[in-house]
């Protein structure tokens, strides 16, 4: 789950990396980059590549003008001046931005009610460095490629402060991917799910963003893995992935299915979709069963945000079981999230953990291009027809005018 919060708590995480490289700087107004060479013209304190880099004096960007869970009706597309990097920031031209079930939520203004409108959209975003205050030239320098997750991600140029952003190898989706799905999964599973070999593990959603990666590091830890899908499709991707046995609900009853073949009950739960599935799930736990909450996105289009949930015997079904049902909320375990993200980074490098993205090229429109196809893209997911994280690309790579 994503939201305002996230976007500030989670900065004390991506803090805790020291992103960024060390030892270059500005002197007398120049930075040296192994890129170009880059002379202030028009700031003081601010570094911008204007030629390199084709920095246009406007942008678009998706402000949020009212609340409303329906992310068309809360969100417009406006055009504004590009802003300039402050001291310890970075001026990012996004080239790819993630989309989070949880969008709505912050539209709806359900995270944080002292939040008014207007405000931006989105929460995370990759793209290289364009300019960038003198403060922050110590970590960065304009080319640098950066991912990073905070508000006003929505945009073709973000401002981000320097200490919240994340280098990375190069502009590639992939890596947007780990920045809250994969965290979510990796700190989830191994906070409060304990696994053990040898154990069950039941991951709803498993074909989305986040389910894909729960999937993944259950089986690295030896566990017998099921995956709830919509489609033989995805169904055929979680075989991909390890899932032992994935389950199309659209073609198979889950319920009968899980009683049947799974008789002595799951240990872990990792469940994002509630209401019914939640309920399901809960009744499904074996002795000292585990059940990990990271969303409940059934409900998130409704008015209350809430799906329904028929909670009255969930005493007696826990007391019965010794079992338990713990929420995870990612800002609550920032101390984990350098460990998670470099080991993801590093199994991603060695090609042990698989990133699926979907930018939306078998969607009706086709890929999801251009900052006014997030619209689509929010429609896209809640729709179901995501395989992967549902990712934008905002804008196609700048004509570097020196190579032609």
């Amino acid at each position: 789950m994503t939201s305002v919060l996230l976007a500030r708590n989670g900065r004390r995480a991506i803090a805790a990396i020291g992103g960024g490289r060390r030892g270059t700087g500005a002197l007398s107004g120049v930075h040296r980059s192994a890129q170009r060479t880059i002379i202030d013209l028009s700031y003081s304190a601010h570094f911008m590549d204007f030629k390199g880099s084709s920095i246009p004096s406007s942008m678009k960007k998706l402000v949020v003008n009212r609340l409303s869970p329906n992310f068309r009706e809360a969100v417009s597309m406006q055009t504004v001046a590009v802003p300039t990097p402050g001291d310890a920031e970075l001026l990012v031209r996004n080239r790819f931005v993630g989309i989070n079930a949880s969008d709505i939520n912050y539209t709806s203004g359900r995270y944080d009610p002292s939040v008014k409108p207007p405000f931006d959209a989105g929460f995370e975003g990759i793209g290289e460095v364009v300019g960038l205050g003198l403060s922050a030239s110590s970590r960065f320098t304009v080319g640098d490629t950066v991912a990073y997750f905070a508000n006003g991600a929505f945009a073709e140029y973000t401002l981000v402060k320097a200490k919240e952003s994340i280098p990375v190898p190069a502009v590639k989706p992939e890596f947007l991917t780990l920045l809250l799905s994969g965290a979510t999964a990796y700190i989830a599973l191994k906070r409060l799910g304990d696994l053990a070999e040898g154990e069950t593990v039941l991951v709803t959603a498993a074909a989305g963003g986040t389910g894909q990666f729960a999937v993944q590091f259950a089986k690295h830890a030896g566990c017998h893995v099921i995956g709830t899908c919509s489609s033989n499709e995805k169904a055929g991707f979680l075989k991909s992935i390890g899932c032992d046995r994935p389950i199309n609900y659209s073609s198979e009853d889950l319920a009968k299915t899980l009683k049947k073949e799974y008789p002595k009950g799951i240990d872990v739960v990792y469940e994002s979709v509630g209401g019914s599935v939640l309920e399901l799930a809960v009744k499904s736990l074996a002795n000292k069963g585990r059940l990990i909450v990271i969303g409940f996105i059934s409900g998130y289009q409704s008015a209350s945000g809430f799906p329904p949930f028929k909670g009255d015997t969930l005493p007696i079904r826990l007391l019965q079981k010794s079992a338990s049902v713990r929420g995870f909320f990612l800002p609550h375990f920032f101390s984990d999230y350098r460990e998670a993200l470099g080991t993801m980074m590093q199994m991603y490098g060695k090609g042990k953990l698989q990133c699926e993205v979907d930018c939306g090229d078998l969607s009706e429109g086709g890929r999801f291009v251009g900052l006014e196809s997030v619209f689509r893209a929010v429609d896209y997911m809640y729709a179901g027809k995501n395989l992967g994280k549902v990712v934008v690309e905002v804008a196609p790579p700048a004509v570097d005018n020196s190579k032609l």
